[in-house]
């Protein structure tokens, strides 16, 4: 990484200065957008405002890490690459020169909203939602009873999270939730290392997962086949893993598919796509298991009310009650319960937004208030200049697309006001004044695609795949140089 000094103004591409660049919109002074956050929201953000053909604009996309594509990159799993090659196309519009990359830089506390006010017409936040929500059972903080999360960025490399996080020294686990997560988190526990050989996690937690006792795997849904939010993709993933059997209730499963959508509140309300989980759910249990080495074992109507300790004050296990749907389609409890052996518990219940500093924020629905992508102020009018894009916007839902229909709403209403945001700044200074004032050290383009290049030569180097990941923040920096 370099001082700030290595920042360069409007005009240059990835951290090179280009001789004579033409105008691409008109005679008028750039509009100058910083994006918080280099996740498919902040780059689909600089991509819809650098294709349209109406405002000139310039754009600063800037994360605290020194890697581009966010949740591409440090939450899909793995064993996705079909779904990460979507980096490709975001690599594309990093790459347009009207772009520019600023890694190494953390809102709030390497530059206040009062900074970029200094530097850019317009802040878009696209940071997502970046932590889990809590079960609320007791027991729940016992060591050995972690966020779904954590589990994620220790797989997915990400360089804040230790390598002693995760042990995998129990035989059983519990994943609570039914959603794409959980089934990426109970994939990854129940697939052997030679299995994620070919992907891009790093070899020191691969080598972990390597050594791994785990050999059960609950999966527990608080309602029905029906209710799950899983799709039919992450499923048949789920159902056609080598060397585990997925065991299904047959009883769970046998519902009618003509009842679908009518009847009782198990079967009325319910998402279209369900129809295909509930077939393949009920074929794969018509199959019953193969007696492979490892067993996932899905729980449906049934929610943990608490994480029980051992001897050693560790999870040893989880206490879970029967559910169903009340005739008003409410959840609740029949108060029949069972305990479930464990030794670790993983939650994936939800994910919720971090407040930004200076940035409003809704503490119950864990997003930035919001209308048509303009931030709201406490009393509901627009706070000029300040926008949002992604989960951090909507909440976490949606696939990776919907980022980009989302994001482009938000720079339309952006572009709506761009007389009034030149107005209001008619003077800025360049990005890399501040950052000098500051102190603050931060990497570019350039430092990202040696990193690229070091992790393509690593997975040669060590015959796995198209990429290996660095793994730690030392390791990024000794490619990048600080």
């Amino acid at each position: 990484m370099s001082q700030a000094a290595r920042g360069t103004p409007p005009g240059c591409q990835n951290g090179r200065m280009s001789s004579s660049e033409p105008e691409q919109h008109s005679t008028a002074a750039p509009l100058r957008v910083a994006v918080i956050g280099s996740g498919p929201a902040g780059v689909y953000a600089a991509d819809a405002l650098t294709r349209q053909r109406r405002v000139p604009v310039r754009v600063d996309v800037m994360d605290r890490l020194p890697t581009p594509y966010g949740l591409v990159r440090y939450g899909v799993a793995p064993d996705h690459t079909k779904i990460k090659g979507v980096a490709r196309a975001l690599r594309r519009i990093l790459e347009h020169p009207d772009v520019r990359f600023v890694g190494g830089v953390e809102f709030g506390a390497d530059l206040t909203r009062a900074d970029l006010a200094r530097t850019h017409h317009a802040v878009v936040y696209a940071t997502g939602a970046s932590v889990d929500r809590r079960m609320d059972v007791p027991g729940e903080d016992l060591p050995g009873s972690v966020a779904a999360t954590d589990f994620v960025n220790w797989y997915c490399g990400h360089p804040d999270t230790a390598l002693e996080r995760f042990v995998l020294d129990a035989e059983e686990a519990v994943v609570v939730g039914a959603g794409n997560v959980a089934l990426d988190v109970v994939r990854i526990l129940a697939k052997t290392a030679d299995e994620l050989r070919h992907t891009d996690i790093p070899q020191p937690v691969l080598d972990v997962l390597a050594a791994s006792r785990v050999r059960t795997v609950h999966l527990l849904s608080r309602r029905g086949p029906l209710q799950a939010k899983f799709t039919a993709p992450e499923l048949r993933d789920l159902l056609a893993l080598p060397g585990a059997d997925v065991v299904v209730r047959p009883e769970q499963v046998d519902i009618d598919p003509t009842a679908v959508g009518t009847g009782s509140p198990e079967t009325r309300d319910v998402a279209r796509a369900a129809r295909t989980n509930l077939r393949l759910l009920a074929e794969h249990a018509a199959r019953g298991p193969r007696g492979r080495d490892r067993t996932v074992r899905l729980h449906f109507w049934a929610r943990p009310v608490e994480v029980l300790g051992g001897e050693e004050g560790r999870v040893s296990g989880v206490r879970v009650e029967e559910t169903r749907l009340d005739a008003d389609g409410r959840l609740t409890g029949t108060g029949r319960t069972t305990d479930l052996p464990a030794g670790m518990v993983l939650r994936s219940v939800g994910y919720a937004g971090v407040a930004l500093p200076g940035v409003p924020f809704d503490t119950e629905g864990r997003t930035v208030p919001q209308e048509g992508g303009r931030v709201l102020d406490a009393e509901g009018g627009a706070v000029q200049g300040d926008y949002v894009a992604g989960w951090i916007k909507r909440g976490a839902t949606g696939v990776i697309g919907t980022n980009k229909s989302d994001a482009a709403a938000t720079v339309r209403a952006l572009l709506e006001d761009a007389g009034a945001l030149r107005t209001a700044a008619p003077e800025l200074v360049p990005l890399e004044t501040v950052l000098d004032e500051r102190g603050v050290a931060h990497s570019d383009y350039e430092d990202w695609l040696r990193i690229d290049t070091a992790e393509a030569d690593q997975a040669v180097e060590l015959d796995r795949g198209e990429r290996v990941k660095l793994h730690g923040w030392e390791a990024y920096r000794r490619v990048v140089g600080g």
